[in-house]
């Protein structure tokens, strides 16, 4: 931004394509780390579902924008309109960042690298553990990947009878076959109930990838029981609006470390925010303001 905090004719447009968009915090997180460096940037959000996307790239290509996150539902219906992926991007199947570079689109991933940060930050180590993951979507798979990258030692992936549990076989595929290391990879499908219980029951970190808590679907829960749920379990979500779903309440009532996704929403974005401007984001600065 300039001295003065206003957009002028040498601003730079950073852009959100999402859809529901309006709780994100990222526009807020950018924007304050923009006028804290004095850089001139300045970061919108666009309410873009997959029927709008590739008129919306097509877009931002013709307008020359510096780059722009994808959020769901996006992050994997958008890989064909991009030029380039990066092997994290391309082994994830989903994007969440992207750069023009002169007029190149490159997609990134952030996601998984946020995530896993975001434990860190709250004194979890996760190699050797295992981890219950519920979904399949875009910002899942980014978990799962990275998740064999961090030295998990068994990743049991949940997901619905729907379009995208051909992902989730394909992620086991991928981490089993394809990627170095130890890690396991299963895969279930989220309506084997019995199954669920009992490999959340044998993980040590339970991981909500899916927009279940989220509006519309605020105030609902893929677990259905807090007996399912015990005192030594890490129970996270990456949904940070609310801050607390119904699920990380059912994990405090039993005793449980409850980790939202504001520090993955956080992490990804400082990852995003040196891309695009080759600069570190103040995430201290951010945090102290924001959260």
């Amino acid at each position: 931004m300039t001295d003065q905090g206003r957009i002028d004719g040498r601003t730079k447009l950073i852009g959100l394509t999402a859809t529901p968009i309006g709780h994100s915090l990222s526009p807020a997180m950018h924007n304050m780390s923009f006028r804290e460096l004095g850089l001139n940037y300045v970061y919108m959000a666009f309410e873009v579902d997959n029927k709008q996307l590739e008129d919306v790239v097509t877009g931002f290509r013709a307008l020359n924008l510096r780059g722009f996150n994808v959020s769901m539902p996006n992050k994997t219906k958008i890989l064909p309109l991009l030029d380039e992926l990066t092997d994290g991007a391309r082994f994830a199947g989903a994007v969440n960042t992207v750069l023009n570079d002169n007029g190149k689109l490159i997609g990134y991933n952030t996601d998984g690298i946020g995530y896993f940060r975001s434990l860190k930050e709250n004194h979890i180590d996760v190699k050797g553990k295992k981890i219950t993951l519920l979904g399949a979507g875009g910002a899942a798979t980014a978990i799962a990947i990275q998740a064999a990258l961090e030295g998990v030692k068994e990743i049991s992936i949940f997901n619905r009878d729907d379009e995208y549990f051909n992902r989730a076989e394909n992620n086991t595929v991928i981490i089993n076959e394809k990627m170095e290391g130890d890690c396991i990879a299963n895969v279930y499908r989220l309506e084997d109930k019995k199954t669920l219980k009992e490999e959340i029951a044998a993980s040590d970190i339970l991981t909500n990838a899916t927009g279940v808590g989220m509006k519309p679907l605020e105030g609902q829960a893929l677990v259905p029981d807090p007996s399912w749920l015990r005192p030594e379990l890490i129970v996270s979500d990456v949904v940070y609006i609310p801050r607390k779903t119904k699920l990380l309440e059912m994990a405090e009532t039993v005793g449980c470390q409850a980790i939202n996704g504001l520090g993955m929403m956080l992490w990804q974005g400082a990852a995003a925010f040196e891309l695009w401007t080759g600069q570190e984001m103040p995430v201290e600065y951010v945090k102290n303001q924001m959260f």
